[in-house]
Formats: C-alpha cells, sequence, structure tokens
C-alpha cells in the first residue's frame, strides 16, 4: 500500500502533497489522519520550520511507526533545507527506512519565492513520486 501524509502551514505543501498523490494514485491526507494500515510505502511531505519538522509530524510518526515500511519525504522551503536527516534521526531505532531520495522546491515565505511551488515545480514533484513508486513500491 502507498499512502500520501503532510502537514502544511502555509499550503504549500498541501499543494505539492496534491500533485504526488495523483502521480502514484493514492489520496493525500493531513497529518491528523492516522493510516488505516501497514503502508509499504510512505511519501511524508513536511516542510522546515524554524529549522525543524513541525511537533506534528513527529507525533504522527510515533503513532503509526508500526505501520511504515519506507518514507519518502517531500516538501518545499524558503531556506533550501530539507527535515529528511531528522526524520532519520527521530526514527533511527524503529525499523522504518527513511529513503535518501527526497523532493524539495522552493516555498512562498514573506517576500521570497513568489509564486512557489509552481507549475512546474508540481510537474518535477509528480515525476519524482512516480519513479520512487517504481523503485519501491511493491
Amino acid at each position: 500500500m502507498i499512502a500520501v501524509r503532510y502537514f502544511t502551514r502555509s499550503g504549500n505543501t498541501k499543494k505539492l502533497a496534491e500533485a504526488v498523490a495523483r502521480a502514484v494514485k493514492a489520496g493525500e491526507k493531513p497529518v491528523s489522519a492516522d493510516l488505516p494500515a501497514k503502508t509499504d510505502l510512505l511519501f511524508l511531505g513536511s516542510s522546515v520550520y524554524a529549522g525543524r519538522f513541525d511537533p506534528a509530524v513527529g507525533e504522527f510518526l510515533v503513532r503509526n511507526v508500526d505501520k511504515i515500511g519506507k518514507i519518502c519525504v517531500f516538501g518545499s522551503s524558503a531556506s533550501g533545507k530539507t527535515v529528511r536527516r531528522k526524520l532519520e534521526k527521530l526514527l533511527e531505532t524503529t525499523g522504518v527506512t527513511v529513503l535518501k531520495e527526497e523532493f524539495s522546491c522552493p516555498g512562498h515565505f514573506l517576500f521570497m519565492h513568489k509564486e512557489r511551488p509552481n507549475r512546474d515545480d508540481l510537474k518535477r514533484a509528480a515525476a519524482f513520486a512516480l519513479e520512487i513508486k517504481g523503485k519501491y513500491a511493491k
């Protein structure tokens, strides 16, 4: 099973989650929605907030860790940073694999990166998700 979950404050990551979900034919939901069953591949959308992921993302992972096989991280940020390594650290003793492959693009914040993610970013996110699905999904 493939699932798409995301956390967003500005709507940027939701746009990416919708593109990813359409590409892999899975419904996207916020991290407030737990996984209903064992998930072989979880696309997890989380952007950078003050250098880290929002606590809601960590809470989702703790609640659902026994249902997750692999995680592929995607998101946007004004700084260009991602949360993949922080998620790896959180999950290092759980047996959950956080894939090295990740998708990130600029995200609109205050006066930076106006109009991002844009149509090209969404197309690239979808193509990335299809590639990951082909490589890792059963």
